[in-house]
């Protein structure tokens, strides 16, 4: 069945030969955080986003508003992950925070003409709970986060408003943006909360990221799909 899906999503050889790099360079990140190998977990890394975003290029052709900022929000992701290598302490966690709002606001950009097929009007009550999702997140990291509980508490609200829009794509989508929140949520208490202290923390945080932008992605060549269908209703 995963088989058969995958041969639905990547229709082109140039998608899945970078669905293949893909996997193989998340296979040898995740490893890598597991073993604590930083050098390894680093460049690997910056490999994860240029290869997903060669995979929506392949299979959508970037020709769609949405592709193109599914584009542009996993190029700031890319920006996101690499940027803050090169910095340290706070100012690390500044570039990182800000890179990836410029690609949440994106993400939403892309998001927006499908907000009334989202959770916005079909479950309200899932926004409510991304709402308090937020809240109690802010609340755990209050006591520690110091002068950045403002930038936090910002990107979370911004993040929140992602995944609830993503959901208007599909059920993709809806995990996609369920996931983001989740791993980010971990990123935040991870640097502010002294409690929170599972084991393999990276590696938690890295395979939700993956999982989440690579679900988003695939939302998106999804949806472009069925826009592109005879019948399908023109973009809003």
């Amino acid at each position: 069945m995963v088989t058969r899906r995958a041969r639905r999503i990547l229709r082109t050889r140039a998608g899945r030969i970078a669905a293949g790099v893909l996997g193989a360079v998340s296979g040898v990140h995740l490893a890598a955080q597991l073993a604590s190998a930083t050098t390894v977990a680093e460049a690997s890394q910056w490999l994860l986003m240029p290869a997903l975003a060669a995979m929506v290029a392949a299979e959508t052709g970037g020709r769609t508003r949405l592709v193109r900022w599914m584009l542009a929000g996993l190029a700031l992701s890319w920006l996101g992950d690499v940027a803050p290598d090169f910095a340290s302490g706070d100012t690390a966690f500044l570039t990182m925070i800000g890179f990836f709002l410029l690609a949440q606001l994106a993400y939403i950009a892309g998001f927006t003409p499908y907000r009334h097929e989202s959770v916005l009007r079909r479950a309200p009550g899932v926004v409510a709970g991304y709402g308090a999702a937020v809240v109690a997140l802010v609340a755990g990291c209050a006591a520690g986060a110091g002068s950045l509980l403002v930038p936090a508490l910002v990107y979370g609200v911004v993040l929140a408003t992602m995944a609830v829009l993503a959901t208007g794509l599909g059920r993709a989508g809806a995990v996609g943006g369920a996931l983001f929140f989740v791993s980010d949520a971990m990123i935040a208490l991870d640097a502010f909360a002294v409690w929170f202290t599972p084991p393999a923390t990276g590696l938690w945080i890295m395979a939700t990221y993956i999982g989440a932008q690579t679900l988003l992605s695939v939302a998106v060549i999804e949806h472009s799909r069925r826009s592109a269908a005879p019948s399908s209703v023109a973009q809003r």
